[in-house]
């Protein structure tokens, strides 16, 4: 999974970074405000997910989406 974030300020980047850091996160910074670049990156992170989903899928590692509404339904009759 991908999120990119915009900080308002310097301040908000260093903290968000610490924060990052200090978890361990892997994350890419110092990505060109050009809005095409932006995209490019965005779409190239996203391919790149797209195929490690399809690889699983290839895999047999997914759920079956019977299993997931059994599941809620456990969970509705356990509330």
């Amino acid at each position: 999974m991908s999120i990119f974030v915009n900080t308002k300020n310097e301040q908000e980047e260093k903290v968000l970074i610490a924060f990052l850091d200090s978890l361990d996160y892997k994350y890419q910074s110092d990505i060109s405000e050009e809005p095409a670049e932006i995209a490019t990156v965005f779409l190239d992170q996203y391919d790149q997910e797209l195929d490690q989903a399809d690889k699983e899928i290839e895999s047999g590692n997914f759920i079956s989406h019977g299993a997931v509404e059994q599941l809620f339904q456990k969970r509705r009759k356990a509330i």
